[in-house]
């Protein structure tokens, strides 16, 4: 009896050992998906960013749209004037995480 209780075991542990290692895999960044930490730490980035841009008197934030991926920000939209852009990407770089902006705003 104690041998089947120890082949059991055995088994049950070599199922577990699989289920962790697949969710630990399931949550590691590749080149075209990020991570759960790294999720979690853009999305900060991007409430950051948002929220300094929403602060700043001279911007429309509903203009401006922010996504971020693996700590580079990609600014978009129409916005008013060169100096609104200038301005955005300016706020953008002071952000504690950001490691590039990516431009991609356009005049109206």
């Amino acid at each position: 009896m104690k041998h089947y209780s120890v082949k059991y075991y055995n088994k049950l542990a070599a199922v577990f050992l699989a289920i962790l290692m697949a969710s630990l895999l399931g949550c590691a960044s590749t080149a075209t998906k990020e991570g759960t930490g790294e999720y979690l730490d853009n999305t900060v980035i991007t409430t950051k960013v948002k929220a300094a841009i929403f602060d700043e008197p001279t911007l429309k934030s509903a203009e401006i749209n922010v996504e971020t991926f693996k700590g580079v920000v990609q600014l978009s939209g129409f916005v008013g004037s060169q100096a609104s852009i200038d301005k955005a990407v300016e706020i953008t770089r002071q952000i504690n995480g950001v490691k590039s902006v990516k431009n991609n705003m356009q005049l109206k």
